[in-house]
């Protein structure tokens, strides 16, 4: 039986718009035929995937008639339960249509905002029809090339007005509902509101419901700005607000290539995975791994289902590496945390006489400084782990 091969126990997804990606980029148009989101389906359940999210438009096309809408959408729930697949996340495309080129919950047009606020409760209503339990946001157009336009504060103050009506409907409507606020830090804009993961978590706590909402962050959108993918995953735990997460792999500096996990900086994949995973002792995330990217454009149709299987292979080796790598010896010799109870006790807990003695505290820092920490050594078993020497 092959170890790495995954399961629904695994919690792997991925959207209609990854995995139903035709190969078309700004220079070239499609390489792959369009395929069925009933097809999709039922190759992602043979790949050992055991969810499918999407985009209101991936499943119904826009400006479709009540009837053919209620069509499609009991075609894919039939789809859904012959192949035993769920519906964990859905989201709503709001940066595709022309309404949109500069902005959707930020626009400086009303219209535009009114548009875009009943399209989400619409996507919204499909997403709980379908069982999705996250709903996320990605602003993919909230931001601008000409800085002059708006005043970022009336973008961060509208954003925040959007995100409280959706939240007052979601309450209203009485659905087991929660959002995941999605970051990136440019493109298609030139700049986007709100470019980072951190960015994200100071916006929630500024909203009327921000127990209802957490983030998703995404791999590539916190390396296109140089960003650690594993530091921003840290934080939301920390926070308890990671309630979704995009999977992928990116080069610094790029624009967003969306590639398969793990085929760049394995390093990050590998602490991501650590983190997620709870290897290392701390608290494991239990919430849908969902893929975010998209087969290379040199792939015909069965590449793609390589592209999907390989995804979610490299999380489970990674994950089988992580716990050797936190099961060493050596590993948890070099990472001991140093205890000093007394010193400890002075720094915690603040009263005036411990900040007193600390003050005249004597520690020999000269002693402290020269004493080498060996994560050299901790690098390497780090590296000789992931490459399976170990």
């Amino acid at each position: 039986m092959d170890p790495y091969a995954p399961t629904a126990q695994d919690r792997f997804s991925f959207g209609l718009w990854t995995v139903g990606n035709p190969g078309r980029d700004p220079f070239g148009e499609p390489v792959r035929a369009v395929v069925s989101p009933e097809r999709i389906v039922q190759k992602l359940s043979e790949c050992g995937a055991s969810g499918v999210n999407l985009h209101d438009d991936d499943l119904v096309p826009y400006g479709s008639s009540a009837k053919t809408r209620d069509t499609i959408v009991a075609s894919f729930k039939a789809a859904l339960e012959d192949h035993g697949m769920v519906v964990p996340m859905a989201t709503t495309n709001l940066f595709s249509h022309p309404v949109f080129k500069d902005g959707a919950f930020t626009s400086n047009d009303p219209r535009v905002r009114a548009f875009a606020l009943g399209k989400t409760m619409r996507a919204i209503d499909l997403g709980v029809e379908l069982g999705a339990k996250i709903y996320v946001f990605w602003g993919g157009r909230e931001g601008s090339e000409a800085d002059a336009c708006r005043d970022p504060r009336t973008a961060i103050a509208r954003m925040r007005e959007a995100l409280d009506y959706l939240c007052e409907y979601v309450r209203d409507q009485k659905y087991a509902l929660r959002f995941a606020l999605e970051a990136k830090p440019n493109e298609p804009r030139g700049d986007i509101y709100m470019p980072t993961t951190g960015h994200m978590l100071h916006f929630i706590s500024t909203l009327a419901h921000s127990e209802m909402v957490g983030v998703n962050p995404e791999v590539a959108h916190e390396t296109m700005s140089g960003l650690s993918m594993a530091h921003a995953v840290a934080q939301a735990m920390e926070a308890g607000k990671l309630f979704h997460i995009d999977l992928n792999a990116q080069r610094i500096g790029r624009y967003d290539q969306d590639f398969r996990f793990g085929s760049e900086d394995l390093r990050q994949a590998f602490l991501v995975v650590r983190l997620l995973e709870g290897t290392a002792g701390g608290e494991a995330y239990t919430g849908p791994l969902h893929f975010d990217s998209h087969a290379y454009r040199t792939e015909d149709d069965e590449g793609v289902w390589d592209f999907a299987r390989g995804s979610m292979r490299t999380y489970k080796i990674l994950h089988e590496r992580a716990r050797a790598f936190d099961s060493d010896p050596r590993v948890l010799a070099l990472i001991a945390e140093r205890r000093d109870a007394r010193l400890e006790a002075l720094s915690s807990n603040y009263t005036r006489a411990k900040s007193e003695a600390l003050k005249v505290e004597s520690i020999d820092v000269g002693a402290v400084a020269k004493a080498g920490l060996g994560y050299e050594r901790l690098d390497q078993l780090m590296v000789e782990h992931m490459l399976g020497v170990h």
